[in-house]
């Protein structure tokens, strides 16, 4: 067997590094295995084997059925035992590993091997008859539903009939003889779904699951993971056939996660749970509520001992916070996973400072660490302290944060009403993967059942979404829509509350308050500072948001849209009476009635961002947007004629529709804006500039210093725009100067958001001391694509047809618009070396994006305030991958 074609490896021939053939699980078990700790023995099959079944519809690579077969019969070797022997069974599980971890998104099956022949030698062996029917009736369950596709409804209504009739509330009351018949209704119900018997020869159910946990790559709930969690479809996943060992076996076994730091906080303390007489899907599924951690050293003292040793030994050696999967049986422990723990955005920061100030890694392996989206956590609302609400109840504090929406009892429906707009808090006894679409729309869940690290609260920590997991005392009727809580009913749309840091739950609308950030976020912001090259400005176009910017780091604004200015509707009609003026004096009386507001708007963000430097867009209104509808002025003009309405006010209507009809254009993006606009209107243009400036001098005069102000001309497409613009701005600029006797330094440039602009940067850049890449409009005037439209119709079907790879509109399109960009800076600079060019648009907020415009040269990115963050710590790594990418070439 060639290398090439290898598709299955022994435990003992892996290791860390060998993670993207043996998946995260496959890698991890080899690592502590290779470094002492003790694990289940077990082989792999590749995440290659995988990806060749995928792209062959389903069928596998040649040889590997023989190979999995030959591992098989290594294992049986290894451990003395053989599948399906009545005598001495090996019973294995089969376990999806993929490269990034997914939690809870792919499929288990546990137990296999057991049956008919084999379940009496499991409990002879054990010493546990009822534990032998345990595993087997898991088993069935378990194969029954991820193999077979049985619905879980089938397994679970069973059983909870058997629990009722019996007069007992858990699993763990039923009996030996009470399993035995669950066994046999089982069996029944399976074939009774599947038209016939199941095969019970275990090396074909074995085939056959590994095959299903390939499969499992493909269903939707990890589809919409990945899509969430941006990991690429083809990577595929290994699957672990591993030695079971046994959490079930009785009071002195035991099944468990924990973490070496809490994922929630990122302190430095025990943090995890176990479950008595228990396999390890009962913990991560939320079926039963689990112990602390900390009660283990009681009832299992000496495996609570080598846990204890084992989390410190893996911390060391992965140095970073490691999340574990164990299993207790008969008082021994065994290692089932360890992985990177997933955590919150507080969390990673104070354990990047944390392994920083131990020397256990350097400022620049912190950063890295740290995925930049999830920095947006940290901006999350919290409830007001000041309110006077009393909880409902109390569950476990799984994520943190506030959440408030309408209680909503079904994923699905969640998701729909999300999606919409509505807020919506997803409320269920617990959560499966399946789930995952409705939680990614949700403000927060709570759940009746689970841990601190069941599936709710991993995922939704991940996200970043506030999770109130085991909450007590609830009892919720899905079908009816209802949560009750003793004499408190909520029902499906009413108003609720989670306090994802206290466990609280609140049946009311609280207050929240702004985030506090903290001394974790403003150090490690500073190291990112320290490090990159782009600066970081924002999109702000009121002081609020200037304001804001600023105190996340901003370091100026990239992008003020002065039409912004304009939606409220009192400034509406100054706007109307602009662009429908039907001479110069008419548009003249406009202007001068809206200057003084321009004036006082720059002047509160220019007070805002003393100091920094500020890029006021001039006008770039869409004349759609800011005259009035024609159906509607038609209508209006109608119905003061048939009222016989006031010769003179019908007449100023009429001309005012004459106007609308005249203006009126059937694609507006296109049409008479931006520079088109004040080309045909010079007074408006003048009249911005001259706001500007006073703005700029009252803010000087009254606080002692001012910005240094940047003037945008927006949507040109030829050096003579441009050219005509600058020479009408800097008049006014030049003229407001003179009558103040003051000297400020004026850049006056352009944004590039059209093709044309891109192609002819070094014509343009003669008369531009800047370049601002508008890169929502480059994008749609490169694609030809509505973004609106788009995002609202067949880019979805596009995204999952794998037609784009992401949305354009989000993250930048490097082949495309991204060239552009590439081509516009080389030319730019080619013909003004001392140009400045930055970019604007929404991408400046997108880690991939980011370290496109800083492989690309730009000085600067402006993004939304809230990304700011975002942008500072993508820009740090962009510098520390190009270091370690020459690292890697210099070698």
């Amino acid at each position: 067997m060639t290398d090439q074609h290898r598709y299955v490896y022994d435990l003992s021939e892996g290791n860390a590094d060998m993670k993207p053939l043996l998946g995260g699980k496959g890698a991890g078990v080899a690592e502590m295995n290779r470094v002492g700790v003790p694990v289940p023995d077990a082989f792999t099959v590749t995440t290659e084997a995988c990806v060749e079944t995928m792209r062959s519809d389903g069928e596998w690579p040649e040889g590997l059925t023989g190979q999995i077969s030959e591992g098989l019969k290594r294992l049986e070797e290894r451990t003395g035992m053989t599948l399906g022997d009545p005598d001495n069974p090996l019973l294995v599980s089969v376990r999806s590993g993929a490269v990034m971890s997914m939690p809870g998104m792919m499929d288990t099956i546990l137990n296999l091997g057991i049956s008919d022949d084999t379940v009496e030698a499991v409990g002879r062996k054990a010493g546990n008859e009822r534990f032998a029917w345990d595993c087997y009736r898991r088993f069935i369950q378990m194969y029954g539903e991820v193999v077979e596709g049985v619905d879980s409804h089938v397994y679970e209504d069973a059983l909870t009939a058997m629990k009722a009739d019996r007069g007992v509330e858990s699993d763990t009351d039923l009996t030996a003889e009470d399993l035995k018949e669950l066994v046999d209704t089982f069996k029944r119900l399976s074939n009774e779904k599947l038209g016939g018997n199941w095969t019970t020869d275990p090396r074909e159910q074995l085939i056959r699951a590994v095959d299903a946990v390939f499969r499992s790559w493909l269903n939707p709930r990890a589809f919409v993971y990945r899509k969430a969690n941006k990991i690429p479809d083809d990577l595929g996943t290994a699957v672990n056939v591993m030695q079971m060992v046994f959490g079930n076996r009785g009071d002195t076994s035991a099944t468990g996660v924990c973490f070496t730091r809490n994922p929630a906080t990122g302190a430095k303390e025990l943090y995890g749970e176990f479950l008595l007489n228990a396999q390890g899907e009962d913990v991560v599924a939320g079926i039963r509520t689990p112990e602390p951690l900390a009660e283990m050293e009681t009832v299992l003292p000496e495996a609570y001992k080598d846990l204890i040793d084992t989390m410190h030994k893996m911390e060391a050696h992965y140095r970073d916070m490691q999340d574990m999967e164990f299993t207790v049986e008969n008082s021994k422990l065994y290692l089932l996973q360890t992985r990177n723990g997933k955590r919150t955005a507080a969390a990673a920061l104070k354990v990047a400072r944390d392994l920083v100030a131990e020397d256990v890694i350097s400022k620049d392996e912190a950063l890295m660490r740290i995925a930049p989206d999830q920095l947006d956590q940290l901006l999350h609302e919290a409830i007001d302290p000041d309110h006077t609400e009393k909880p409902v109840t109390e569950g476990l504090p799984a994520s943190p944060g506030a959440a408030v929406g309408k209680a909503v009892f079904d994923a699905d429906e969640a998701a729909e009403r999300g999606e919409k707009g509505e807020k919506v808090v997803l409320v269920r006894f617990e959560t499966t993967p399946d789930d995952i679409h409705g939680v990614i729309v949700s403000q927060g869940v709570l759940t009746a059942h689970g841990g601190m690290t069941s599936h709710a609260a991993v995922v939704a920590r991940g996200m970043g979404k506030p999770c109130v997991a085991g909450a007590r005392g609830i009892k919720i009727d899905a079908g009816a829509g209802t949560l009750t809580v003793g004499e408190t009913v909520i029902h499906d749309g009413d108003m609720i509350t989670l306090n994802g840091s206290t466990g609280e739950v609140f049946a009311a609308e609280l207050p929240l308050i702004p985030p506090q950030i903290n001394e974790d976020f403003e150090e490690v912001l500073g190291w990112a500072d320290d490090v990159r090259r782009l600066g970081v400005e924002a999109n702000a176009d009121n002081g609020t948001d200037a304001a804001k910017a600023r105190e996340l780091g901003a370091e100026g604004i990239g992008l003020c849209r002065t039409e912004h200015m304009f939606f409220g509707a009192e400034r509406l009609p100054a706007i109307h009476e602009m662009i429908t003026a039907e001479t110069s004096e008419e548009r003249k009386t406009a202007v001068d009635k809206i200057l003084p507001m321009q004036q006082s708007d720059f002047e509160e963000i220019f007070t805002a961002m003393k100091g920094l430097p500020v890029t006021v867009r001039l006008l770039d209104p869409p004349l759609h947007e800011f005259l009035p509808n024609l159906v509607e002025q038609s209508l209006k003009v109608q119905e003061m004629e048939l009222t016989g309405a006031d010769a003179a006010d019908v007449d100023k209507e009429r001309r005012l529709l004459a106007q609308v009809k005249k203006l009126h254009e059937q694609n507006p993006m296109l049409g008479t804006r931006g520079v088109r606009l004040a080309m045909l209107y010079p007074e408006i243009p003048e009249m911005q500039a001259r706001a500007i400036i006073r703005a700029v001098l009252a803010v000087l005069e009254r606080e002692g210093e001012t910005v240094d102000i940047h003037i945008m001309i927006p949507l040109v497409f030829t050096p003579v725009e441009l050219e005509a613009q600058r020479g009408i701005v800097s008049a006014a600029v030049a003229d407001e100067l003179e009558k103040a006797g003051k000297q400020v330094d004026v850049k006056i440039g352009t944004m590039i958001e059209l093709p044309r602009a891109a192609l002819v940067a070094d014509k343009i850049a003669e008369y531009a001391d800047f370049f601002s890449f508008g890169t929502n409009d480059l994008t749609q005037t490169t694609l030809g694509i509505s973004r609106d439209d788009a995002e609202n119709g067949f880019l979805t079907e596009y995204l999952q047809g794998k037609v784009l790879a992401q949305n354009p509109f989000a993250s930048i399109d490097v082949d495309g618009v991204g060239q552009l960009v590439a081509g516009a800076v080389e030319k730019g600079r080619a013909a003004k070396p001392g140009i400045e060019l930055g970019v604007c648009g929404e991408h400046g907020g997108d880690p991939d994006s980011v370290h496109f415009f800083h492989r690309t040269g730009l000085d600067y990115v402006s993004c939304s305030p809230f990304r700011v963050p975002i942008a500072r710590f993508s820009a740090a790594q962009a510098v520390i991958e190009e270091r370690s990418g020459a690292v890697e070439r210099d070698k």
